[in-house]
């Protein structure tokens, strides 16, 4: 932030000394108009500063190597803006083609410094060896009135308090007790999709309507996260105009005016809370909305925890976290706010893509009705469900859900701050300086996937020794969870929803493009998701 407080308070200072010793070096008789015209001389002498002589002449970063070219002022931000993929995209471009010691560097929005850390040494600090000198950045801590300040936010020893009480929530074997709920709304989403497409579905080789991908993807997995991380089914499948899914639309699809102050959010987040702007009353009003909310779940879950002890919990990641006992219910309404979001938003993108890819590729589709067909129940059978060995002893299942979320990571870009004077692979990095981990420019690098990285291939997942890693040697090629002490935490829960999900639709629906000339477009947000898919679906009448 500019230290305008610091220039407000110099202003005033020097106007005092010259009306009291020096009245006649005033630029004006008004004092107010002294230190009005001193404050204007401070900020129009700090931008010059800052937005061009530091960043070109003096920066200590100045001589890492980016991207050549740029606009004057705003650096590489007309080429990022205008990239159809979204700036992850360029990232991939600018990781491949400029010869780096581990570390990029380019100029946004205003000159301001950007560092894109690329080789694995470089990730590996950020991520795991100093975790906590590399901080959320403030725009991303502006969203807290929607995510909550639970673990996603938190930082230093509040993080690490959080997650371990939270870790016995996404234990690997409580996750695997949750697949039957997955496969349920798993079902209930295709059985919707059905009935809202059975006029010219079946007999016919004309497909019915277009399905919104985005929105049925969002639907489904707001109400797996409340059924089995929450106990609350949302029943967002059956109503689309289920409160939670119109205020998550109102925050995370905005129209251009959203879109333009959610940019200028991330350069000066403290002077966009401040303005009158309908966009600041919107996420008031989400935020009260989703906290009454998550507070209604929470009572009620407390309630029947109570009713029901000395018997078994309730198995929800909620009464999890509430018999923990580790959180006040403050912090409980926090973390319920930021599973809420993480929980449904990033699964709902990953399936998006997942769509899009059985669209693109027939072949993958057909591979995968196969092998669904083969070993799970149908969907439509009102007495079908599954365990967690049913859909993890699927190997294209996996693999393509793998791949779906290396090329394709929900999370495009990440970012962190220098929390102090700090040095990457050697590189002196002063505090403040912004940090860009991009999972889309990593997850496709050639020289740890080889020169098909950035084409959607499955089969790289088959095979000895490949399920897990892809084939693969560093842990930091697949970046789309993250690592280390700030990795995702419901990672396991995450998978696993995700193939439920794309099990029962594979299986159930032959997909197509609604328009034969589709071209996929990013939409970048808190998610990364494909623009306006919309798609035709054939329901498949033999199992």
């Amino acid at each position: 932030m500019a230290p305008f407080k610091v220039f407000l308070g110099a202003s005033i200072v020097i106007t005092f000394f010259l009306k009291r010793y020096a009245e006649a070096y005033m630029p004006s008789r008004n004092v107010v108009a002294t230190a009005s015209e001193i404050f204007a001389v401070e900020t129009v002498a700090w931008l010059v500063w800052r937005c061009f002589l530091y960043p070109i002449w003096f920066s200590p970063l100045r001589a890492i190597p980016g991207p050549s070219g740029g606009s004057f002022l705003m650096g590489q931000s007309p080429s990022l803006r205008k990239d159809p993929n979204g700036q992850a995209h360029l990232y991939r471009t600018w990781s491949e083609q400029i010869p780096n010691d581990g570390i990029i560097r380019y100029l946004d929005m205003f000159n301001s410094e950007i560092l894109i850390p690329v080789s694995p040494k470089a990730l590996a600090e950020v991520l795991v060896q100093r975790p906590y000198e590399f901080i959320k950045p403030p725009w991303l801590t502006g969203f807290g009135k929607i995510l909550g300040v639970g673990v996603l936010l938190a930082e230093g020893e509040e993080h690490k308090k959080q997650r371990k009480s939270l870790m016995p929530a996404f234990a690997f074997r409580h996750v695997k007790e949750l697949y039957p709920t997955f496969w349920s709304k798993s079902c209930e989403l295709v059985q919707a999709l059905i009935l809202h497409n059975e006029n010219g579905c079946r007999d016919s080789d004309t497909l019915s309507e277009s399905i919104d991908v985005k929105d049925w993807a969002s639907r489904a997995t707001l109400d797996i996260i409340g059924l089995a991380g929450l106990g609350r089914d949302f029943d967002a499948i059956k109503d689309p105009e289920n409160e939670l899914i119109r205020t998550y639309k109102k925050i995370f699809s905005p129209g251009r005016g959203g879109q333009i102050s959610g940019a200028l959010f991330m350069i000066a987040p403290w002077l966009m809370r401040a303005m009158p702007i309908k966009r600041n009353d919107d996420f008031e009003a989400a935020s009260q909305a989703i906290k009454n909310t998550c507070y209604t779940i929470l009572q009620q879950e407390k309630l029947t925890l109570a009713s029901n002890k000395g018997g078994s919990s309730a198995g929800n990641i909620l009464s999890v976290a509430i018999e923990s006992g580790e959180f006040t219910d403050e912090g409980l309404v926090n973390q319920l706010m930021t599973f809420l979001v993480a929980g449904h938003e990033t699964t709902a993108s990953a399936l998006s893509f997942a769509i899009y890819a059985l669209c693109r590729y027939p072949e993958v589709q057909r591979r995968l009705r196969e092998e669904v067909h083969f070993r799970l129940p149908d969907p439509r059978s009102p007495t079908s469900s599954i365990t967690s060995n049913d859909i993890d002893n699927f190997p294209y299942l996996n693999a393509v859900c793998n791949e779906v979320l290396r090329l394709y990571a929900p999370v495009a870009v990440t970012g962190r701050v220098a929390a102090a004077d700090t040095t990457l692979v050697g590189q002196y990095v002063p505090k403040g300086t912004t940090i860009f981990i991009a999972p889309w420019a990593i997850n496709a690098d050639k020289g740890s996937w080889g020169e098909d990285a950035e084409n959607f291939n499955p089969d790289r997942w088959l095979g000895e020794s490949k399920a897990n890693s892809g084939g693969i040697e560093s842990n930091y090629a697949f970046l789309t969870f993250l690592h280390g002490p700030r990795g995702c935490i419901g990672q396991s829960f995450a998978k696993g929803e995700f193939a439920c999900l794309l099990a029962a639709w594979a299986g159930t629906l032959e997909t197509r493009f609604a328009s034969a000339d589709y071209v996929m477009h990013v939409g970048n947000g808190l998610t990364t998701r494909p623009k306006d898919l919309e798609v035709k679906v054939h329901v498949v009448d033999e199992w």
